[in-house]
């Protein structure tokens, strides 16, 4: 038993405190994750980087992403709106370039305070009750989908448009959590194979992948139980109080960088 801990412990150069640290942060991201269908990355990013560099942290958190929402995809497929899906990932694709110009030419504190600040106001607004009568036309989804590329090629962050989009449209809880998972499957695969082009994906962060799937795979299918047994409005609240809290953290690491 001593050995295969100490083969786990070499393969993931970790020591034994932070792969078990390690092990429960990824556990809880997975479980967020099956449950409301985002806010994984940042409870992972923000957790594993503690004890790894945050350059082998993000390509693993990108394949934590992949893995998990393709684990959730058979019982969501159904409920996909694969319309939106499509407009969604045309704009954030064309988009993520003038992201990146963004990152180079524009300070990036601001951009993250007032990220923080227009979700914030607006999962209030949804928790308030505002709601759109009809579900988005086609400009208006590809719109969205190009604030979600920008937000993704200046800072790494894809997601709150998007789940704005789906919790202030008619099309309910249930197809708006099927077809967020399914929209960061697109966008975090392309992601990855980026970085894997880059070379940045090494064997570290394989085998490191490798000991975590298992956690993985429990806490996503864990937490999707835990979704399907959850009253839809019920689980609408607690997810909109998810993406307050995740604002409120990106506005103070954006204020008070560690």
């Amino acid at each position: 038993m001593n050995e295969i801990v100490n083969v786990l412990l070499d393969a993931a150069d970790l020591s034994a405190a932070s792969l078990l640290y390690s092990l429960v942060a990824v556990l809880a991201g997975a479980w967020l994750k099956g449950f409301t269908g985002f806010g994984a990355s940042m409870l992972w990013m923000t957790s594993l980087s503690l004890v790894l560099p945050p350059l082998q942290v993000v390509p693993m958190v990108l394949m934590f992403e992949v893995v998990t929402s393709i684990a959730l995809l058979p019982q969501i497929w159904r409920d996909v709106n694969w319309r939106s899906i499509a407009l969604l990932l045309l704009g954030t694709w064309v988009a993520t370039p003038l992201g990146i110009h963004a990152l180079t030419s524009l300070p990036a504190t601001p951009i993250r305070i007032a990220l923080a600040a227009v979700v914030l106001v607006a999962a209030i607004l949804i928790l308030r009750g505002f709601a759109l009568s009809k579900e988005p036309g086609r400009p208006a989804t590809v719109g969205v989908g190009l604030m979600a590329g920008v937000l993704n090629g200046s800072m790494g962050i894809v997601g709150p448009p998007v789940i704005l989009f789906y919790f202030s449209s008619p099309i309910g809880v249930v197809a708006g959590r099927a077809s967020i998972i399914t929209y960061f499957i697109g966008t975090d695969s392309v992601a990855t194979a980026m970085f894997a082009a880059q070379g940045l994906i090494d064997t570290s962060v394989l085998w490191r992948m490798a000991i975590f799937l298992p956690a993985l795979i429990v806490g996503v299918v864990v937490g999707n139980r835990g979704f399907v047994r959850t009253d839809p409005e019920t689980f609408k609240r607690v997810a909109l109080f998810v993406l307050i809290a995740l604002s409120v953290l990106l506005g103070l690491r954006a204020a008070w960088p560690v």
